[in-house]
């Protein structure tokens, strides 16, 4: 039942997306819509917001990265006066700018449906985990298992997801469906 203590913590993104797949599900069902081009139409337009955020939370000093000797580290102003690295800047190009211009262009393509949705998936959880070594972990939680974090094992369902649904897109018999078309 702690999960649902959203109050512990906030929601992090991975509780957010399961909201969403729960909002998409029943809108699918209830409006009679392909459940992969809808997921499709979100998941390509997401990485905006993803990179509006992350830049907001580099504003709010948020999220802040490990400390560093980079020469572009940042010394944050609740950061204990280290140089720590912008991690919020490294997700917001990751996760935001890059993951955008590859769904741009898989969207721009007569792919199948269910492409855009599995690459969103991997590709944030992909970047997301990457990321997480440069970010300072939850101070609530700290590193599991010595090194890995609690985003990181977050993330391994994610990249699974969107495998398995990249596999079952190419499973289907059905042609490739562009996101434009009607």
């Amino acid at each position: 039942m702690e999960i649902f203590k959203i109050w512990h913590g906030g929601m992090s993104f991975h509780g957010g997306l399961l909201g969403v797949v729960a909002a998409l599900l029943l809108f699918a069902w209830r409006r009679k819509v392909p459940l992969l081009r809808l997921s499709d139409l979100v998941c390509a337009a997401v990485p905006i917001g993803l990179f509006f955020g992350r830049i907001a939370n580099f504003i709010n000093m948020e999220l802040m990265g490990r400390p560093t000797n980079v020469p572009w580290g940042v010394i944050f102003p609740d950061g204990y006066n280290m140089v720590r690295h912008p991690s919020q800047i490294y997700e917001a190009l990751l996760e935001g700018a890059v993951l955008f211009l590859v769904l741009y262009v898989l969207a721009r393509k007569d792919v199948r449906p269910g492409i855009i949705t599995g690459v969103f998936l991997a590709g944030y959880g992909v970047f997301r985990a990457f990321v997480e070594f440069f970010r300072q972990p939850d101070s609530q939680i700290g590193l599991l298992w010595d090194s890995i974090t609690m985003g990181q094992v977050l993330c391994l369902p994610m990249i699974v997801a969107g495998a398995v649904v990249i596999a079952f897109t190419f499973r289907q018999k059905s042609a490739p469906a562009a996101l434009h078309a009607q």
